[in-house]
């Protein structure tokens, strides 16, 4: 029995690892498709954005599509727009692209797309949620793993709780982020030389003449356009993800617990950077909630992380805002106006951390809190997730659109 016991494990893993380890992507490739990928995201922003400038200036069509988005006289709208589609998608990157396009194109205000982003920063924590549900059926890792996603979820609530009102009343992110963008040189006016819409040109150019040979209204033309850069930007971020996922991911798993978390400023360090490479704090998250459930990880150990994660997400919206090349026959600067928006996400995360982190004893306990009574009701889960994520902003963007009604008449 001994002999058979300790001379059975060396020759079962080895034919179970060897076809995975055969099939896996190298990493040299994984690294050539991520590449790939994001030249086919950076087209797919000038491609929707084409499809929009053109729909922005039709008559009727333009203010049907700011109409989805726009509202900064009501901000609630865009942010809980924002909330929604980035809960759906999955993807805060997806999202402040396309927030980021939209304000370029004309088609969404300054003001309300830094609203909008801060839905996004929400939406996007519903993917920690879901993966905690993985642990459903054991009692003490679904607790753990459940209280670590909802620690973003409920620091993000309480960051736009705070500068939401702030930014309506007073501006201070626009202001700032504006400043910022001019220092950098963004507010160059007149048509710029970039090597990203010289790169992108031909993927642009097909889709708009295949779009003109099937279609011959130009609004269904610049419809086509639109949408079709929205896929394409939807597809080439999933496989971007998935990719860069592959090829890092899997392998710095081990080195969290050791290395990684050893205090706050490396932690957060780590967050920032792994999301930047893999261009989801989504896709960090799902990595950091099941380390968390087996117990690797402790609460304050993943705050940190979580902090960084949302700071390095916003880089993706710094990389669509240079996309955008201005338009020499339109007198509004889009590389300024995309910039801004993009340096607002910056600077509202920034300032979110400023004000949080020094207080994480708020967020942390009210997580534990509530992380304890899903434990023991596993409804309040479910409820979390649908409520936050999907009931209040439909709700919100029905009653909020009824509440402002139409115009009254003189």
């Amino acid at each position: 029995m001994p002999e058979g016991a300790a001379s059975q494990p060396p020759s079962s893993p080895t034919p179970l690892s060897q076809p995975s380890s055969t099939r896996e992507t190298p990493a040299w490739l994984s690294g050539i498709y991520a590449g790939i990928c994001l030249y086919f995201f950076l087209a797919a922003i000038n491609v929707m954005g084409s499809g929009l400038k053109t729909l922005a200036k039709m008559p009727g069509t333009g203010q049907r599509i700011e109409e989805l988005f726009n509202a900064a006289e009501n901000p609630f709208v865009p942010l809980l727009v924002s909330l929604l589609v980035t809960a759906i998608f999955q993807s805060s990157s997806f999202t402040t692209s396309l927030i980021i396009t939209l304000t370029a194109a004309g088609v969404l205000q300054v003001d309300a797309a830094v609203f909008a982003v801060m839905g996004a920063n929400i939406g996007t924590s519903v993917t920690g949620i879901l993966v905690s549900l993985g642990s459903w059926r054991i009692r003490h890792q679904f607790q753990r793993g459940f209280t670590a996603a909802l620690v973003h979820d409920i620091f993000n609530l309480l960051a736009v709780a705070v500068l939401f009102p702030i930014e309506w009343m007073f501006g201070p992110l626009i202001k700032s982020a504006g400043f910022v963008a001019g220092i950098v040189g963004f507010q160059t006016q007149g048509k710029q030389t970039s090597p990203i819409i010289v790169i992108t040109k031909p993927v642009v150019s097909t889709v708009e003449s295949t779009a003109q040979q099937v279609f011959s209204s130009p609004t269904w033309v610049a419809s086509a356009v639109a949408i079709l850069g929205l896929v394409l930007l939807l597809v080439s971020l999933v496989f971007l993800v998935k990719n860069l996922k592959g090829a890092l991911l899997r392998r710095i798993e081990g080195l969290f617990r050791t290395v990684f978390f050893r205090n706050d400023l490396v932690a957060g360090s780590v967050g920032a950077v792994t999301t930047v490479l893999v261009q989801s704090s989504s896709v960090t998250t799902s990595l950091i909630v099941p380390l968390a459930a087996a117990g690797a990880l402790k609460l304050r150990q993943v705050f940190p992380f979580v902090l960084g994660a949302n700071l390095g997400t916003t880089v993706t919206g710094i990389i669509a805002a240079l996309a955008i090349v201005d338009d020499p026959a339109t007198a509004v600067n889009e590389k300024a106006v995309a910039a801004t928006v993009a340096i607002s996400h910056v600077l509202f995360n920034i300032s979110g951390i400023a004000i949080w982190y020094p207080l994480k004893v708020v967020p942390m306990t009210l997580a534990q809190w509530y992380g304890g009574l899903a434990t023991r009701s596993r409804g309040y889960a479910i409820l979390f997730l649908v409520i936050l994520f999907f009931v209040v902003p439909i709700m919100g963007i029905l009653i909020t659109r009824w509440w402002s009604g139409p115009t009254p008449g003189p």
